[in-house]
């Protein structure tokens, strides 16, 4: 029967396997990146956003920016949060429903 043989182990000659380097285990650190375009209370509140742009936003995974200006990829359920106040404000306002 005949062996065949393997590639090379890509990690076999690294210095993090040798045990002369304090064992062949090793903790990689990166930092975290969140794909949030814009920080803030996106996530508190639900946003009025036009829905031809939450559709196409659930196809190609592009951010959507709400009228309060909030920009982010949306995700969560918008009937689990208050909606927004500045949103609603300038909803009311082009509604014509607002009258101060």
């Amino acid at each position: 029967m005949e062996r065949m043989s393997l590639p090379p182990d890509p990690f076999e000659s690294s210095p993090l396997s040798e045990p002369s380097h304090g064992g062949g285990t090793a903790t990689l650190e990166r930092e975290e990146q969140r794909q949030s375009a814009e920080p803030g209370d996106h996530e508190r509140y639900a946003h009025y956003v036009q829905k031809d742009k939450i559709m196409e936003s659930a196809l190609t995974g592009n951010p959507v920016i709400a009228l309060c200006g909030k920009v982010w990829i949306p995700g969560r359920d918008p009937e689990k949060f208050p909606i927004c106040p500045d949103c609603k404000k300038i909803y009311d306002q082009m509604q014509g429903g607002d009258d101060s």
